[in-house]
């Protein structure tokens, strides 16, 4: 039988919660600030590094909203993508459903067409060398008001055909989902799909309003959603996905340690739970050490990994041609 390590590294992939602005690596960040001559408080990659502990959400949104601020040109949103997507290749993740959030660039005069344009071009590359495939996932920043989410939507018109879907991120507690209802519903009539961040420091009401205000077909987080029995059972019943990132829940004090993660738990009561890595190089690791970290802990089977696999494609934004391709790709490691 193959060990949980050597399967994890084989077993083909996909990726449903990956903020891309949450993949700068320190390197890159001070690169890409030296290229652009901006000036960021950080004297090395050493004391970037130093920074990327924190103890709660805001403090990490504080340090990763900054590090964005040296993005500027298609090239820097290139460059960014295309580094992400090597770790894809590295981790067997065939498949990237990408959040970017316009608003923390255009608000710092950046165009949209600048930030979508270096992400898009990244994507196609990695298609052309490769074979893995994407699709971008706009999200609004929750903490910003709905009119300026009204916004960003109304310049992202020119790019709707690059653009899967819309979601909500940013500061969950304070910022419910039902804040942002109308341009979730002027979304969805412009033809997006939605899926929104709740329940990961939000209570489980802000799970409900995702699913009967915003409409979701994805819940991102979601791991407080076993706090509500009545919740649970809807979530199992509708087969409702929660894109899990454990290392992130960890890093940002959901759980105190990895043993203490729900996620097997939901997977056992057959929540359609699938592993993701957020913000990897805030968080401390790409997907494949976010399944090796949980794997590890919560002494998942070979049959649980697998099944965390098949959901990945399974709750994807993919044809279902090409889900049905990698879920059987996945069962394969059963036999």
């Amino acid at each position: 039988m193959m060990n949980r390590l050597e399967l994890i590294q084989k077993l083909p992939k996909a990726e449903l919660h990956l903020h891309i602005e949450g993949s700068f690596e320190p390197e890159l960040m001070f690169e890409i600030a030296k290229r652009n001559k901006v000036n960021i408080r950080f004297k090395s990659i050493d004391e970037i590094k130093e920074a990327y502990n924190f103890h709660n959400l805001q403090s990490f949104l504080d340090i990763y909203y900054e590090g964005a601020g040296v993005l500027l040109h298609e090239k820097d949103f290139y460059d960014l993508t295309y580094a992400y997507l090597l770790k894809c290749k590295e981790d067997n993740v065939v498949h990237a459903e990408i959040f970017f959030d316009p608003q923390t660039h255009t608000d710092r005069g950046v165009s949209f067409e600048t930030v979508i344009s270096g992400i898009k071009k990244a994507t196609i590359k990695a298609h052309e060398e490769w074979g893995m495939t994407a699709h971008l996932i706009m999200y609004f920043l929750r903490h910003l008001s709905e009119e300026e989410a009204f916004k960003t939507l109304k310049m992202s018109e020119p790019f709707k055909k690059d653009i899967i879907a819309v979601g909500l991120d940013s500061s969950e507690v304070g910022h419910p989902p039902s804040k942002f209802k109308k341009v979730f519903d002027e979304a969805m009539k412009m033809g997006y799909l939605t899926v929104a961040h709740a329940g990961e420091e939000g209570p489980p009401e802000y799970v409900w309003e995702a699913l009967d205000l915003l409409k979701v077909k994805r819940v991102d987080h979601g791991v407080r959603s076993i706090e509500d029995e009545k919740l649970l059972k809807r979530l199992i019943d509708e087969e409702m996905p929660l894109t899990v990132c454990p290392l992130s829940n960890i890093k940002l004090c959901v759980f105190e340690k990895m043993e203490d993660h729900n996620l097997k738990k939901l997977l056992q009561q057959n929540v359609k739970v699938m592993i993701n890595s957020d913000d990897p190089a805030y968080f401390g690791g790409y997907a494949n050490q976010n399944y090796i970290a949980t794997a590890e802990a919560l002494d998942l089977s070979n049959a649980e990994i697998i099944q965390l696999a098949k959901n990945s494609f399974d709750a994807s934004f993919m044809t279902d041609e090409l889900k049905q391709s990698w879920i059987k790709a996945c069962e394969a490691f059963n036999e």
